[in-house]
């Protein structure tokens, strides 16, 4: 049981506590031991209500598929996650990652509430646009999407493409899940680095407070510590009292010149 949670905290932190809130909450719904009522979004409670109900711009994104979607929609959420926190180049920081998962969630709100209308919960356009994410940035590598391997950057259309056959009603909702990952990849990269204009969603400084660095940072080639802030009496204390002798020596006094 010890390595077992060991190996669960060595997980991504963002991507873990995600697919974590998703399966506890799915497990609760589905079962009934959380009203699916409080979860959902819908604007005249989430903002117009007093006071407004704001808990389900997060809750409309915690509630999986029913059966076998308990299992997977985490896994996947988990999977792609995963793959933007920890090697994706566009996102240096953890802080950054979070930032996307906010402003990415308010596009997928804002687009299924002007072109579908009222859409309770929202899981399956976060996957698509986690997936369309994490794959533009792996051009010329392959994947595997079930029983076949095709291009990485194609895998998000894939799934579309399956949905067309397994499940049509989900289709709307990941087309808006794409064009939320598509926007915020335009806004963020294409347009600074192409089109000359400036980051529109350059992370915020409340953001980066949300988020707290260690000192000590595990990396692949090895171990990475971060010094400590001095304080300039320290500093100078530290200045006065080095040298090459011994600290033993320091306490003998000033000592006298023989001869």
């Amino acid at each position: 049981m010890s390595d077992a949670m060991d190996a669960y905290w060595q997980l991504q932190p963002l991507a873990r506590t995600l697919a974590t809130a998703i399966f506890v909450t799915s497990i609760g719904g589905h079962l009934g031991l959380i009203p699916t009522g409080w979860l959902f979004f819908h604007s005249s409670l989430a903002i117009f209500h007093m006071p407004p109900q704001i808990w389900r711009f997060l809750t409309t994104f915690l509630l999986s598929g029913p059966q076998l979607g308990i299992i997977l929609d985490p896994y996947f959420v988990y999977q792609y996650l995963s793959q933007i926190e920890s090697g994706n180049p566009k996102f240096q920081r953890k802080e950054e990652v979070l930032w996307y998962l906010i402003t990415v969630s308010g596009f997928i709100l804002l687009f299924t509430q002007c072109f579908l209308g009222f859409q309770p919960f929202l899981i399956s356009a976060l996957i698509i646009a986690l997936c369309y994410t994490g794959s533009q940035d792996s051009r010329g590598m392959k994947a595997n999407f079930f029983f076949f391997t095709v291009p990485a950057q194609l895998v998000p259309y894939c799934m579309l493409g399956m949905s067309v056959i397994m499940n049509p009603a989900a289709l709307p909702q990941q087309i808006c899940g794409i064009l939320a990952a598509h926007l915020h990849d335009f806004l963020v990269r294409t347009w600074p680095e192409f089109g000359g204009g400036r980051n529109w969603l350059a992370t915020p400084a409340f953001v980066s407070r949300l988020v707290t660095t260690p000192r000590i940072l595990q990396r692949e080639y090895g171990t990475g510590f971060r010094p400590r802030t001095q304080t300039s009496g320290s500093s100078t204390g530290a200045s006065a009292g080095s040298g090459p002798l011994p600290d033993s020596w320091k306490t003998r006094g000033t000592g006298h010149r023989l001869g």
